[in-house]
C-alpha cells in the first residue's frame, strides 16, 4: 500500500510549480481562518469583560475580522481551483497512460483476461483514483495545514493546555490506522466483485441474442445475482466498519477533549481568575480541531478505495506480457512479399503445441490456402504471420528477412488482414474504409469500395459514404460489414493479403462478386487464405492440409483430389453431404 501511495504521489511532480502556488493560497487561507478567534478573544478580554467600549478600537477589530473573512474566502477559492485543476490533469495523465499500455499488451493477455475486468480497471478504478486526487488529497492537505494552524494558535494562547491537546493526536492516529487496516480487506473484495459484475454484464450484453434464443435469462440472472450478492456482502461489512470508526469514535474523543479543557479551566478558576476570551478561543479551537479530523475520517473510505484501485491499475500498468516488438536496429523493407515458415513450433499456453514443426514457402504473388478441421492450427498461421504472438521455435521469413527484424509499422502497413468476424468502428463508412488515414483520399476510398463491389449498397444509404456506423456496424448485414472491411484492406494497398474465412458470412450472390474482386485483389500480391469451404480456394497455387498442428498434405486442388487423402474426403463431404460416400 505504501508503495502504491508513493507511486500515486509521484504523478504530482510535473506540477510542482502550480502545487506550490496552491499551497501558498492554502497557508494564507488557514492563517486568516486562525486569526478570527484571536480577534474575538481580544474583543471579549479587552473590551467586553472590562466594559471598555472604545468605538474606534472595536470598529478596527470588526473591519479586521471582516477583511480576514473575505481574504479567507478568496484564498480558499483559489486554492481549490488550482489544486483540483491539477488533480484532474493528473487523473487524465493516469488514464491515458493506462489506455496506452493496454494497447501495447500482447493478444495472449486478452485471451486469458475477461474484457469486463480490464474495462473496470480503466474506468471504475481510475475513477476511484480521481476521487483520491480531487477529493481526498486536497482534503487531507487542507486539513493537516488547518490542524497545524490550530495547534499553533493553541500554543500561543496557553502552552499547558495545548500540550494536553497533543495527547489527542496519537489517539486519533490509532483510530485511523485501525480503520485503514481492517477496511483494506473489504475494499479489495468490493473492487474484485465489481470487476466480476462488469465481466458478467459485458458477456451478457455481447451474447444477448444467444441468451434469448436458448432462454438463458434465468440462469444468467441467477449468476448475476450471486456475484451482486457477494459484492453487497463485502460492502455491508465495510459499512459496519464505517459506522463504527468514521464518526462515533472521533465524536467520543471530541467529547472527552471538551470535558478535559473545561475541567482544566475549572481547576485553574479555583486559584486565579479565568480569562473568558481564552476559554472561548480554546473551546472554539477544539471544535475547529475536530472539524478537519471528522472530515478526514469521512474521506478515509475514499482513500482506502483509491489505494486498492491504484493497486489494481498499477498491476495492469506493470503487466509485462507486451506485444512483440522489433529485434535489432535495422529497417528492412517488404518489397516482394515472399513468405517462408521454417520448422515453426508454437503453443498458446506453453503446454500443448498448436503448431508442430511447420515448414512451407510462398513465392511472391502466389496464392496459397490452408484447410483442415477446426483446431488444426490454420488461424494460428495467420496470427504468427501478423506477429500477434512470438513463436517458441523456428523462424518466419518475409523476403528472406526474419519477421522479428521488421518494425511493427512495416508489418502492419504491408500485410492486409480480413477476418471472418468483420469489425466496424464508430464513425462514418468513409472513416471505416480509410481507417482515419488522411493520406487516403476520398476518391481512393470510393475506388476501393467499387473494386470490391461495396459501392452499390453504400450508395443506397441515407448519407452514402458519410453515413454514421453504429457500434460494431450492427445496422448492417454481415455481408455488408464484410464488404466494408474488404474495401478497407484494398484502400491500404498491402503487398501480402491474409484472408481468414473472409467469405464465410457472405451470401452466395455476394460471394460470387467477392470472388471476382478477390481474384483482382490477388494480382501482384502474395495471398494466404484460410478456409473451411473448399469451393472458395480451388484456384489456389498451393493448398496445405493441416491436421493436429501439422501439414499432412500439400498440392493444388487437382493434385490433392488425386491423392484421395484427407483433402479428398473433405471435398466429398462438402459436395455430397454424406460421410459414408466420402469413405
Amino acid at each position: 500500500m505504501k508503495r502504491d501511495l508513493r507511486r500515486l504521489l509521484s504523478y504530482m511532480r510535473p506540477y510542482k510549480g502550480l502545487l506550490t502556488l496552491a499551497f501558498v493560497f492554502l497557508v494564507g487561507a488557514t492563517a486568516a481562518e486562525m486569526a478570527g478567534p484571536f480577534l474575538i478573544k481580544m474583543f471579549i478580554d479587552e473590551h467586553l469583560v472590562p466594559r471598555d467600549f472604545d468605538k474606534q478600537a472595536i470598529m478596527i477589530l470588526f473591519i479586521a475580522y471582516f477583511v480576514l473573512h473575505i481574504v479567507k474566502v478568496i484564498l480558499t477559492y483559489l486554492n481549490l481551483l488550482y489544486f483540483q485543476n491539477i488533480a484532474f490533469k493528473i487523473v487524465q495523465d493516469i488514464r491515458v497512460q493506462v489506455y496506452d499500455h493496454v494497447q501495447k499488451l500482447a493478444l495472449g493477455f486478452f485471451d486469458r483476461t475477461p474484457i469486463g475486468t480490464i474495462v473496470s480497471r480503466v474506468t471504475n478504478d481510475t475513477e476511484a483514483i480521481k476521487d483520491f486526487f480531487v477529493s481526498v488529497l486536497s482534503t487531507f492537505v487542507k486539513n493537516i495545514v488547518f490542524l497545524v494552524g490550530i495547534l499553533t494558535a493553541m500554543f500561543l494562547l496557553n502552552v499547558k493546555l495545548a500540550l494536553f491537546c497533543l495527547v489527542l493526536l496519537p489517539v486519533i492516529g490509532t483510530i485511523m490506522m485501525t480503520y485503514r487496516r481492517k477496511s483494506s480487506v473489504f475494499y479489495a473484495e468490493i473492487r474484485n466483485q465489481l470487476s466480476q459484475l462488469n465481466a458478467k454484464l459485458n458477456e451478457s450484453i455481447q451474447g444477448m441474442s444467444i441468451i434469448q434464443v436458448f432462454r438463458q435469462e434465468r440462469r444468467l440472472r441467477r449468476e448475476f445475482e450471486e456475484v451482486n450478492g457477494r459484492h453487497y456482502n463485502a460492502a455491508r461489512k465495510n459499512l459496519k466498519l464505517d459506522a463504527l470508526f468514521l464518526r462515533p469514535a472521533t465524536d467520543l474523543v471530541h467529547i472527552f477533549a471538551v470535558i478535559l479543557i473545561l475541567s482544566l479551566f475549572g481547576a485553574d478558576a479555583l486559584n486565579s481568575p479565568v480569562e473568558v476570551g481564552v476559554l472561548y478561543a480554546f473551546v472554539n479551537y477544539i471544535d475547529r480541531f475536530f472539524e478537519p479530523v471528522n472530515e478526514m475520517m469521512m474521506k478515509l473510505s475514499l482513500f482506502q478505495q483509491a489505494l486498492v484501485s491504484s493497486s489494481r491499475v498499477f498491476e495492469l500498468m506493470d503487466e509485462d506480457d507486451l506485444a512483440p516488438v522489433q529485434k535489432g536496429n535495422g529497417k528492412p523493407l517488404m518489397t516482394e512479399g515472399g513468405i517462408a515458415f521454417r520448422n515453426v513450433t508454437f503453443s498458446y499456453d506453453g503446454k500443448r503445441d498448436v503448431l508442430n514443426d511447420i515448414s512451407f514457402e510462398v513465392k511472391p504473388g502466389q496464392t496459397v490456402a490452408f484447410v483442415g478441421h477446426t483446431g488444426s492450427g490454420k488461424s494460428t498461421i495467420m496470427n504468427l504471420l501478423m506477429r500477434f504472438y512470438d513463436i517458441q521455435k523456428g523462424e518466419i521469413l518475409i523476403d528472406g528477412v526474419n519477421l522479428v527484424q521488421y518494425e511493427e509499422q512495416e508489418i502492419r502497413g504491408h500485410i492486409g488482414l480480413v477476418l471472418q468476424d468483420a469489425f466496424l468502428f464508430a464513425g462514418t463508412v468513409k472513416q471505416n474504409i480509410r481507417m482515419y488515414d488522411e493520406s487516403i483520399t476520398d476518391a481512393e476510398v470510393e475506388e476501393a469500395a467499387k473494386f470490391v463491389q461495396a459501392d452499390s449498397f453504400i450508395a443506397q444509404l441515407q448519407e452514402g459514404y458519410d453515413t454514421e456506423v453504429v457500434e460494431r456496424g450492427a445496422a448492417f448485414s454481415s455481408g455488408q460489414r464484410q464488404l466494408v472491411t474488404f474495401a478497407r484492406t484494398i484502400a491500404a494497398n498491402p503487398k501480402i493479403l491474409v484472408l481468414d474465412e473472409a467469405t464465410a458470412n457472405i451470401d452466395t450472390e455476394t460471394e460470387e462478386a467477392i470472388q471476382t474482386a478477390l481474384h483482382r485483389m490477388r494480382e501482384g500480391r502474395t495471398t494466404i487464405a484460410i478456409a473451411h469451404r473448399l469451393s472458395t480456394i480451388q484456384d489456389a497455387d498451393q493448398i496445405f492440409v493441416m491436421h493436429h498442428g501439422r501439414i499432412v498434405e500439400q498440392g493444388n486442388h487437382q493434385e490433392l483430389l488425386a491423392k484421395k487423402g484427407l483433402y479428398y474426403n473433405m471435398y466429398l463431404l462438402q459436395n455430397k453431404g454424406s460421410f459414408q460416400k466420402a469413405l
